[in-house]
């Protein structure tokens, strides 16, 4: 009797120790849903991502993020209110090193329309222009 008392009280304890890191992830991930101000069916994605995310040596630092974002700014001679709101997308939205090189274009350039306020046709043109690479 005493040995499964032992073995239950062992367990538990098992169980609370390995809580307090995914309790820290839930902590993180609620913060940054709260900060994008997401909702919904769109925050509900963004936990599901941000709780199953395996490997966490591959997410950038912050450091790392502002750099990456200057460099892709730099390469399209952002300038202005433009560039504040590439810069701001970008330090924002997680990097998803799961997506293949032509998803990660495709959100750059809907991000770059978004920036632009382009509708429309001006938008078509704009997108097929940038996901063809000229």
């Amino acid at each position: 009797m005493k040995k499964l008392l032992l073995t239950i009280l062992m367990t538990s304890f098992c169980f609370t120790a390995n809580a307090g890191p995914q309790q820290e992830k839930m902590k993180t991930c609620n913060a940054d849903a709260s900060k994008q101000t997401l909702t919904g069916d769109a925050r509900k994605a963004f936990m599901k991502d941000c709780l199953s995310t395996k490997n966490e040596s591959m997410m950038h630092s912050q450091q790392d993020k502002m750099k990456m974002c200057n460099a892709d700014a730099g390469k399209k001679e952002l300038k202005g209110d433009e560039r504040k709101a590439f810069m701001k997308n970008c330090l924002s939205s997680k990097q998803d090193s799961s997506l293949t090189a032509q998803q990660n274009k495709m959100k750059t350039c809907n991000a770059d329309t978004k920036a632009k306020t382009l509708k429309g046709d001006e938008r078509k043109a704009f997108m097929k222009s940038c996901l063809s690479g000229n």
